[in-house]
């Protein structure tokens, strides 16, 4: 029943030490083992034949010893080393102490001695105090040349023991240390576990807000939207109540005329069928990784969303070579880096500009990166703005042109591809978005027709 006992206290003491002692020792693990090191004295009764008030009094001390651990806070780390030492040395005499009470050498107590040292060596893994093992041990082996010379055994069975109780003491830190070991290698893996899953957390969150803002944008693009929808569908609608009268009608039908009719509502339908496509390619959330792209291409693609936008807001001049050199981002969501500074000088030419006003998009060749400019003929940006214009939820435009994220967004996703987005004001009027991406790996020319939208 003792020897049960003594790798339970060892065990409790490492791990309250290592997270508080009212943490893990509540009061009803700490009044079982008083309970069980107090209730298992009738065995010194029957081992002895009698009543021992010694063997009593050696259990009333180390059940008071961990009832005094058990309420003692912690404190600095030397504070919580000395007071793991002292428990370590108050157990350790009061086993060594209940062994010579109880016959000393030849008793199963003697025997218990010799696995203290093991038994605070498997606790105190978690503590990952090799001191308090070695300390352990000492007592044990002082304590067993004091019973086998108490007892006068041969000095072989003496040596024996006494080596007995050294090679415990050094089997214990041995599996201390390789506790420990395999210890830090999970707990290792478990930090990695939890910064990966930390990673992929924020990369999701990322990757949702900056959907959020997708969906904003295509909220201030459904006025342009609906126009280019509206203008085709109205002629197909027309076009089929023509076909639908002239089959109906009771002369001859000319079918070449009506192939005519049939093929320009097939061009308005096609029309209609490639705005949707845009804005689902555009809309839609899916992971993608970085790879090598032309600016030239992502300026297009930005172009024919954002031209739902602008038609009717300012001239569009695009100046983005395809003999650039390639980048390496991920091609959706710099397209949308890209169509958001153009919506946004839309924006503010439709608010300070009655007509004439222009938008310029130029990319170009600057040492070892390529720069895109986004300029417009707007009243620029004010002094105190420019400071805090890439700050989250700061706008200077109403509640129905989002929520200041936009920029703020942008910035963070040009970040991400290596790249840096600046702000500034022409020296002949207007605002200045500077978008500087690193250049990829590779490089290559694109061919594409690149759209040159003029307005209405």
């Amino acid at each position: 029943m003792t020897s049960s006992v003594a790798p339970a206290l060892a065990t409790e003491t490492v791990t309250t030490h290592t997270g508080g002692w009212r943490a893990v020792w509540t009061p009803r693990s700490l009044w079982g083992l008083v309970a069980l090191l107090l209730g298992t004295g009738w065995v010194d009764v029957f081992f002895l034949g009698r009543f021992s008030a010694w063997a009593l009094g050696l259990r009333l001390a180390w059940a008071t010893l961990l009832v005094v651990m058990r309420f003692l806070p912690d404190g600095s780390p030397a504070w919580n080393r000395a007071t793991l030492y002292f428990f370590v040395l108050g157990s350790t005499s009061c086993m060594v102490g209940l062994a010579g009470v109880m016959g000393g050498v030849g008793t199963p107590y003697f025997v218990l001695v010799a696995t203290m040292p093991l038994s605070v060596g498997l606790g105190l893994s978690l503590w990952r105090d090799r001191g308090a093992i070695f300390l352990c041990g000492a007592v044990c082996f002082a304590g067993t040349l004091l019973l086998v010379r108490h007892a006068q055994r041969p000095w072989v069975e003496s040596a024996f023991w006494l080596m007995l109780m050294v090679c415990t003491t050094l089997v214990a830190d041995f599996l201390c240390v390789r506790v420990s070991h395999a210890l830090n290698v999970e707990q290792g893996i478990r930090s990695e576990r939890a910064r990966r899953e930390a990673l992929e957390a924020l990369a999701l969150s990322e990757h949702r807000r900056a959907q959020a803002e997708k969906l904003a944008l295509v909220g201030q693009l459904s006025a342009g939207v609906a126009h280019e929808i509206n203008n085709p569908l109205a002629y197909v609608g027309s076009n089929v109540d023509h076909v639908r009268e002239e089959l109906l009608a009771p002369h001859e039908v000319d079918r070449e005329a009506l192939a005519d009719v049939l093929a320009e509502t097939r061009l308005g339908v096609r029309h209609i069928q490639q705005i949707v496509a845009d804005l689902k390619g555009f809309a839609r959330m899916e992971a993608q990784e970085p790879t090598d792209c032309s600016l030239a291409e992502v300026v297009a693609d930005a172009m024919k969303l954002a031209s739902l936008r602008l038609k009717h807001v300012a001239w569009l001049h695009i100046d983005v070579p395809v003999e650039l050199p390639r980048i390496f981002a991920v091609r959706q969501r710099l397209v949308q880096v890209v169509l958001n500074l153009l919506v946004n000088a839309g924006d503010v030419l439709e608010t300070h500009r009655d007509g004439g006003g222009e938008v310029r998009v130029t990319g170009r060749l600057e040492e070892a990166h390529v720069a895109l400019l986004v300029e417009d003929n707007g009243p620029g940006i004010p002094p105190h703005v420019l400071p805090h214009l890439f700050e989250p939820f700061f706008t200077t435009k109403g509640p129905d042109k989002g929520m200041g994220l936009g920029l703020n967004l942008s910035r963070e996703l040009v970040a991400q591809f290596g790249g840096r987005l600046t702000a500034t004001n022409r020296p002949e009027g207007g605002a200045r978005l500077c978008l500087e991406l690193p250049v990829g790996d590779t490089a290559g020319t694109a061919s594409f027709q690149r759209p040159t939208p003029s307005p209405e």
